[in-house]
C-alpha cells in the first residue's frame, strides 16, 4: 500500500540550537548513520523562513535559546503549519523536568529528548518519528488520489446524465421538426437569461441542464398531429397540448435535482404571464421562473428556426414580438433580461445553426 514511501535516510532534518558545538554533534551523529540532508540553524528567528523555503521532514528543536526560545519557535511553527500537515518536532534540551516536558508536548511537540543524549536512542526516536511521518504522508497521498478518482468518476457520471437528458430532449424534438440543435440553443439561451435575472451560477446551470426535456412529452403525441404541415384543428390542438402533461408524468417523482426542474419546465413552459396559457392557466409568479424563462427561449428559437411549415423569422422580428408580448405571453422582467443578453443570444444562434 505504501510502496512510494520515501526512504528514511533521505529525510530532510532541521536542527535548531544556538550552540554551534551541539549542531555539529547532532549533524555528525546523523551523517555517520547515512542521513543525507541535515540542515542546521543557530538563529531561531530564521526557522520560519527555512521551512517556508523548502519542506522539512523532522525538526530537532532546543528550548533554551536567546531572543526566541524553543516554545516560541514551536508556536511559530504551529502557525505556519496551521493549514498544512506538520512534520514531527522533537525537543532536544538540557531541561529534563516534567513541567517543561509536559509543556512541550501540550504545545505540539512529538517527543522530548534530554541532553546529554544517547546517540543510539536519539537516532531510534528520530527513525520512529520519520517512519510515522512518511506513513502519514503516503496515506494522505493515497487518500488524495482516491478522492481525485472519485471526483473524476462523479464528473463522468454527471456529464453522462446531462448528455442523456439532452439526447432525450432531442428525441422529442426530432419527432416534429428537423432542428437538431434546437434543444442545445434553448438550453444555452436559458442559461444566459437566468444569469442575467440574478439566479446565480448553480441554478442557471441546473436550468440549462434541465431545459432540453421541455418537450419530451411529444413522444406521446401522434405523428399525424406532430407532422401535419398545415394548421391544427381545435381538437388536434387540444391533443397537442397534452404533451406538457405527458412530459410532466414522465419526469414526475424523481429525486434528481435536474429532473425536478425539468418536471416544472415541461409542465409550465406553455403557461402565459397573463393566465391565458395551458395546461392550468397559471398567471404571473404562479408560473415557476424556470417555466417562464424557457417559454421565452423556446418561442424565440422556434420563431427564428425554419420548420417544414414555415420559414425562419429574422432575429429582429422575433425580438419585436417578444417585446410586444411583455406582460401578456411573457414575464416583462425576463424579456428585459433577454434583451440585455441579446448579443450572447445572437452568438449562440450563429454558433449552433441547424444541424
Amino acid at each position: 500500500m505504501f510502496g512510494s514511501m520515501q526512504p528514511i535516510k533521505q529525510a530532510r532534518i532541521l536542527v535548531v540550537d544556538d550552540q554551534a558545538v551541539n549542531l555539529e554533534l547532532v549533524r555528525d551523529s546523523f551523517e555517520q548513520e547515512g542521513f543525507e540532508q541535515i540542515e542546521t540553524c543557530s538563529n531561531p528567528l530564521q526557522v520560519a523562513s527555512i521551512v517556508q523555503r523548502q519542506p522539512v521532514d523532522l525538526i530537532l528543536l532546543d528550548i533554551n535559546m536567546p531572543i526566541l526560545d524553543g516554545f516560541g519557535v514551536l508556536s511559530l511553527l504551529n502557525q505556519h503549519y496551521k493549514q498544512l500537515q506538520k512534520p514531527p518536532i522533537i525537543m532536544l534540551t538540557a531541561q529534563n523536568d516534567q513541567q517543561n516536558r509536559n509543556k512541550a508536548l501540550q504545545a505540539g511537540a512529538n517527543d522530548y529528548v534530554s541532553k546529554p543524549f544517547d546517540r543510539l536512542e536519539l537516532l531510534r526516536r528520530v527513525e520512529l518519528q520519520l517512519e510515522n511521518w512518511f506513513l502519514r504522508k503516503a496515506l494522505q497521498e493515497q487518500n488524495e488520489t482516491l478522492e481525485q478518482m472519485v471526483n473524476e468518476r462523479t464528473e463522468q457520471l454527471n456529464r453522462a446524465k446531462i448528455e442523456i437528458v439532452e439526447r432525450l430532449g432531442r428525441a422529442g424534438e426530432y419527432r416534429d421538426n428537423e432542428t437538431g440543435n434546437h434543444v442545445k440553443r434553448v438550453s444555452l439561451y436559458t442559461y444566459e437569461i437566468a444569469k442575467q435575472a440574478g439566479l446565480g451560477e448553480e441554478r442557471a446551470c441546473l436550468i440549462q441542464q434541465a431545459s432540453p426535456m421541455h418537450d419530451i412529452g411529444k413522444i406521446g403525441i401522434s405523428d399525424t398531429i406532430l407532422m401535419k404541415p398545415g394548421k391544427l384543428s381545435d381538437d388536434e390542438f387540444k391533443t397537442m397540448q397534452n404533451h406538457v402533461l405527458i412530459g410532466a408524468s414522465i419526469l414526475k417523482g424523481s429525486t434528481s435535482e435536474i429532473l425536478k426542474i425539468a418536471y416544472k419546465i415541461a409542465l409550465t413552459h406553455h403557461e402565459k404571464y397573463d393566465g391565458k396559457g395551458y395546461p392550468h392557466g397559471l398567471a404571473g409568479d404562479e408560473i415557476p421562473i424556470e417555466g417562464r424563462i424557457v417559454a421565452i427561449a423556446d418561442v424565440f428559437d422556434a420563431l427564428t428556426s425554419e420548420r417544414p411549415y414555415k420559414e425562419a423569422w429574422p432575429i429582429d422580428r422575433a425580438v419585436e414580438l417578444l417585446q410586444k408580448e411583455k406582460g401578456k405571453h411573457f414575464d416583462p422582467y425576463l424579456v428585459d433580461c433577454f434583451l440585455a443578453v441579446l448579443p450572447a443570444i445572437r452568438k449562440i444562434k450563429e454558433t449552433y445553426l441547424e444541424a
